[in-house]
């Protein structure tokens, strides 16, 4: 009878919080088609959410066994939502539970320089999550370089998903497709852990290919659904790790430059965290069937510009050997100046003074990360690495590729709408709101040039409505343009190949209103399109599109050379004429598909 109702109880708690992830989804949807900019008020309203179901998942873990393996209170918690969210959302639930140990086995153990870890063997494929890569964050560790973790005697179950780094309240997505992805995990400074997937834990030697998270630097972790490495692995014969590291400002507060020798360090940390994560794949992942010179990096929006600063950071020469930046680029980092100047006006804030800097480490998480998204005037805080003159000594990608890792094969490229996840409001734009987008956004306030502008993209997508044709535009001028750019100075460069794509096919979820938008893409890469059916839909192309973009992700970490025998030839890019391969409803290269926007877009940018 107790058993009973301990397990009554608990499912109450699960469906409780599928009742409030449903109206985090509600609200995200409002958001999604009644705003074009981050709204503070829901942000907040999400927030709070957040924060409640974690005070909630606080205090001692009751534990239960289930087929005679211990599971914690929060793994049944988390596993129980997921599973409701599956089934709120249509998809298929025991996908989503990646690691439900019902249909997994036991698996390999394996040793690393830290002490043997035993994974899961799951479809085939050998899973080991939440191993340590660095130490507990919290204390005095906190706003310094990671530590290496302690070593642990006996065998460390990688059964479970490991906490994801402090993050501040855009921790929720805008949109609910891709916030139906978030695992949300429990956040700690106990954060520095990554997944692997692999064949097989043996000598083969494949080619290891390390996933670094969107959310800008601020928000995120290596756990997301559609980030699971699995059927990537499995089905290109690849090893695929995800990190998770310091995030927001406990991974981009700049001390370096204000309290003197001891904190002299302490910048860039969420990427120095990448960097020893990198560290310990070469030290680490030829006892799980890796090799450790056939390293690449890739990652979207966020993770794209942690892969390009990587390429600009010396400390991480040599630990990857091949880098993709997927909607996302780190051009220019932040000036050493300007980031302390922001450190400083938190600080006199807090009321703490250059040499009192190890109150920092003595307020809680919460206190930090409330002290300033609680204060308006903080909330334009920066982040995101920093030019420090040492670690990043210059900006990465600005005025040219960076040298030490000039003979890296490149890829680069973003999707044909980027921001249709979120707006402009509402789903259909007047003439009149478009105009004042294209002139106000991209025309220098000049309404002839905004005028000239639309005509051009009416004359070459005729069938587009007005927002659709916006947000073509638009992410014309973003993300393409930068994926573009990327390439183009790799290629002056001139020592290691380079390649860009535009990903157009359009989702149909949403009536199709949503287009090709940001973030969409990944389910294809890893071939995940089941586990992602919240934002691909059910057409069934999905399975032979992503079936011929994993293997060219997963050919370029292989060879440097994304072509393989599926798909049709991918030309190295040139300026000459821009080949891209254009991954949509018809699988094809073309050269400078959208020439004449681009060349229009790039006088308005002079």
């Amino acid at each position: 009878m107790r058993s009973r109702l301990f397990l009554r109880s608990r499912l109450f708690y699960a469906y409780k919080l599928v009742f409030e992830a449903q109206s985090c989804f509600s609200k995200a949807q409002d958001f999604a088609v009644g705003s074009n900019s981050a709204d503070g008020v829901l942000y907040s309203e999400l927030f709070q959410i957040n924060k409640d179901r974690k005070t909630r998942q606080e205090g001692e873990d009751i534990t239960m066994s289930i087929h005679n393996k211990a599971f914690s209170r929060r793994s049944f918690v988390n596993s129980s939502l997921l599973g409701a969210s599956g089934l709120y959302l249509g998809a298929h639930s025991p996908m989503l539970l990646a690691q439900d140990r019902r249909l997994a086995s036991v698996g390999s153990t394996v040793q690393t320089r830290y002490g043997r870890v035993r994974g899961l063997m799951r479809e085939g494929v050998e899973q080991f999550w939440g191993v340590p890569y660095g130490a507990d964050t919290a204390g005095a560790n906190r706003f310094m370089p990671a530590k290496a973790p302690q070593a642990w005697s006996g065998v460390r179950d990688a059964f479970e998903i490991a906490n994801r780094c402090w993050q501040g309240p855009n921790a929720f997505e805008p949109s609910p497709v891709v916030l139906a992805m978030n695992r949300l995990e429990t956040e700690s400074e106990e954060c520095l852990n990554l997944n692997v997937f692999t064949p097989a834990a043996d000598n083969a030697s494949r080619p290891v290919m390390v996933w670094m998270h969107g959310g800008g630097h601020r928000f995120g972790s290596g756990n997301y659904l559609m980030y699971d490495g699995t059927l990537l692995a499995k089905k290109e014969d690849v090893v695929v790790v995800s990190v998770s590291h310091r995030l927001n400002i406990f991974g981009y507060m700049h001390l370096a430059d204000i309290g003197g020798e001891q904190w002299a360090e302490s910048t860039n940390l969420g990427t120095k965290d990448l960097v020893a994560a990198l560290q310990w794949v070469q030290d680490n992942i030829a006892e799980f069937g890796g090799d450790p010179d056939r390293v690449t990096i890739f990652g979207q929006s966020g993770g794209g510009g942690k892969t390009t600063s990587l390429m600009g950071a010396p400390s991480a020469a040599g630990l990857f050997h091949q880098c993709i930046a997927q909607s996302g680029s780190t051009m220019r980092g932040q000036p050493a100046d300007e980031a302390t100047e922001a450190v400083e006006r938190y600080l006199n804030k807090l009321g703490i003074a250059a040499n009192q800097l190890e109150r920092l480490q003595e307020l809680t998480p919460q206190q930090i990360q409330d002290s300033l998204y609680g204060d308006p005037e903080l909330r334009d805080f920066p982040m995101g690495p920093v030019v420090d003159g040492n670690f990043i000594p210059r900006h990465p990608w600005d005025p040219s590729a960076p040298a030490f890792t000039a003979d890296v094969p490149f890829m680069a490229g973003s999707t044909e709408t980027e921001n249709g996840w979120v707006g402009p409001p509402p789903y259909e734009l007047s003439d009149a709101d478009m105009l004042n987008l294209f002139r106000t956004r991209l025309a220098n306030d000049n309404e002839q040039q905004a005028n000239e502008l639309i005509e051009l993209y009416r004359d070459k997508f005729p069938e587009r409505r007005n927002r659709m044709l916006w947000l073509t535009a638009e992410s014309d001028n973003t993300r393409r343009w930068n994926a573009q750019q990327l390439n183009k100075l790799k290629f002056e460069q001139g020592s290691a190949p380079s390649y860009l794509y535009l990903f157009d096919w359009h989702s149909p979820v949403h009536d199709n209103r949503m287009g090709s938008y940001h973030t969409l893409e990944i389910p294809f890469v890893f071939n995940n399109v089941d586990v992602a059916a919240s934002m691909t839909g059910a057409d069934s192309y999905r399975y032979e599109l992503a079936h011929v973009m994993s293997a060219a992700w997963a050919a370029f970490a292989r060879t440097g050379n994304p072509n393989h025998a599926d798909m049709p030839h991918w030309p190295e890019f040139s300026t000459e004429n821009y080949p891209t391969m254009m991954f949509g409803d018809d699988v094809h290269a073309e050269n400078d598909p959208n020439r004449d926007e681009r060349l229009a877009l790039a006088a308005l940018k002079m």
